[in-house]
């Protein structure tokens, strides 16, 4: 059975101030999401879920998912601030998005297969998109042995700003152990800059492993992720602006017991859109890499 390809693509995109999903980075048009697919394509991976929301999905299909529909098989999940809810109500005056859990979450009805999960603002590289289909090789289905991609701290961040990452922590068999989520993540003249749980000045190594979101998955997750929302919404529903993200739900299963995560060491080079600025780095980091023939000239 070969995996799935869950692409993450419903953001907002408040920081960027638009739909990065849909603007071009390549020489001919290209869009970063184009040469994630592209790779892993590649890799082995022979269907792509788009999670979008309803509102941009005409401009979507027509500059992203068309392209594939000959290639791969390709379905269309909705996140929806009323999607999965299991009869919470909505807190009045809330538009954000719960969150990348569930993101993930409203996918369940279109995913029965092992499958990757990445954002769709992000170039992973080729290399981590054949180690993730390897890892989901054979798998059973129903089991419970999850894995991410993990990065180097100093080779993900952006020269626009300061970011979020998520600092883990492994044992010797590079299982994860824990994830914690720093915040303000930037480079200085001192060092690598971030701050603590407590909002404290903290500085990191660069060499952390970090996770850029690029999970390994089998069905099994789903009945995880509702029961993690369902108590999140509980606990933290009616705050206007609280989120779930993918990282929490796995520290809370592997705490548990209930789950594994192996995490697959890559010095892949790795970009992203986050800021406006950060459109002209990932269009120079394209051209490098087409230079070195690693991507065509005409993806």
């Amino acid at each position: 059975m070969k995996p799935t390809l869950l692409i993450l693509a419903a953001g907002l995109g408040t920081r960027y101030g638009g739909l990065k999903q849909i603007d071009p980075i390549g020489p001919n048009g290209e869009l970063i999401i184009d040469y994630s697919i592209y790779d892993a394509i590649n890799a082995g991976f022979d269907k792509i879920v788009f999670v979008i929301q309803h509102y941009f999905e005409g401009p979507f299909r027509e500059k992203i998912s068309r392209k594939f529909d000959n290639l791969v098989e390709t379905a269309y999940a909705y996140q929806e601030i009323d999607t999965c809810l299991d009869g919470f109500e909505v807190p009045k005056g809330r538009s954000k998005p719960w969150g990348t859990a569930h993101a993930v979450l409203v996918a369940k009805n279109v995913i029965d297969e092992p499958f990757a999960v990445i954002n769709a603002d992000d170039c992973y590289g080729p290399d981590s998109f054949k180690m993730m289909a390897h890892f989901l090789a054979g798998r059973d289905p129903c089991c419970s042995d999850y894995a991410m991609v993990g990065y180097r701290l100093k080779d993900t961040l952006s020269e626009c700003g300061p970011v979020s990452r998520g600092v883990c922590q492994c044992d010797e068999q590079m299982f994860l152990t824990r994830i914690t989520e720093r915040k303000k993540v930037e480079k200085t003249e001192e060092g690598f800059r971030c701050l603590d749980e407590n909002g404290a000045e903290l500085f990191l190594t660069g060499n952390e492993v970090v996770s850029m979101n690029l999970w390994g998955f089998q069905p099994s997750i789903f009945p995880h992720l509702q029961s993690h929302f369902k108590r999140f919404l509980k606990e933290h529903g009616n705050e206007k602006d609280s989120e779930l993200y993918i990282p929490a739900v796995i520290d809370g299963l592997i705490e548990n017991g209930k789950a594994t995560a192996k995490v697959l060491r890559t010095d892949q080079m790795w970009f992203g859109i986050t800021f406006r600025r950060d459109r002209i780095i990932a269009a120079k980091c394209v051209r490098k890499l087409i230079e070195e023939g690693i991507y065509p000239e005409n993806l």
